[in-house]
């Protein structure tokens, strides 16, 4: 497995991971302003953004895949910080491989099974028909029923791209992801991580819950916990000034 990564500025190296449906692109702004303190390398894991497609989309295999490009950067030991499903990831390389993280940052996800709430996503973008679509305004008008989040659906469709035939189509895997969406799911696991953690929650997002708290404790007893007022899933997006200052203030906490 290749992925694909960005990497800029200098300084402690910063592994940055996305979300599903995302890329390294959504960390644009923030790895800019990020590489004035990092030497960050932002990554698109497989199935997704321009890193290769493979199956199975599982944990573990995400999870080797990060371990295998940090051996082929020749990096002994970084600082980790994941979105959502990138989170998952993160939270499983420091529990299956804690000597590679100095820091870790899990940004709005817990290490819990959740349940399905994606399949109104997945029927939008399998009903769209990319040998007809003419436009990305049309394609968020045939997403609309489905999803009714206008910022969810912008954030899709930064997928969609054209290909050398000029049709449309995605960027990530969608067949994949779809199939193998249980995994997806999943919990991280292996042993408790011991090392400086910080998870950051938007506050209206449901993602963290305080029922989610002995999951944490459990697999990160040095966690600490940051929540954004007015922010949901995405709050490296929402309020990216105030997420810079405090993933700044963890990563230079030793400094």
């Amino acid at each position: 497995m290749s992925l694909n990564f960005q990497r800029i500025g200098t300084g402690p190296t910063l592994l940055i991971l996305h979300g599903l449906f995302g890329s390294l692109d959504n960390w644009g702004s923030v790895t800019r302003q990020l590489a004035e303190h990092f030497d960050v390398i932002s990554v698109d894991l497989r199935n997704h953004g321009r890193s290769e497609h493979a199956k199975p989309h599982s944990y573990p295999a995400m999870c080797q895949d990060v371990i295998d490009l940090l051996s082929q950067l020749k990096l002994s030991r970084v600082l980790l910080m994941g979105h959502s499903m990138g989170g998952k990831v993160a939270m499983q390389l420091a529990l299956q491989a804690p000597s590679l993280i100095e820091r870790l940052i899990v940004v709005d996800i817990a290490p819990v099974h959740y349940p399905r709430h994606h399949d109104d996503v997945f029927r939008g973008l399998e009903q769209l028909d990319l040998t007809q679509l003419t436009s990305r305004s049309q394609a968020d008008q045939q997403l609309q029923p489905y999803i009714e989040d206008g910022s969810v659906r912008l954030f899709l469709l930064k997928n969609l791209y054209r290909n050398e035939s000029g049709q449309f189509a995605w960027r990530f895997n969608l067949t994949t992801l779809r199939e193998d969406y249980d995994q997806i799911s999943q919990a991280p696991s292996g042993s408790p991580y011991q090392g400086p953690t910080l998870f950051i929650k938007g506050e209206r997002s449901a993602y963290i819950t305080a029922e989610y708290r002995d999951a944490v404790v459990q697999l990160f007893p040095q966690a600490g916990y940051k929540v954004i007022q007015d922010a949901g899933h995405w709050p490296h997006a929402e309020k990216p000034e105030l997420f810079l200052r405090i993933v700044n203030r963890f990563l230079h906490a030793d400094n």
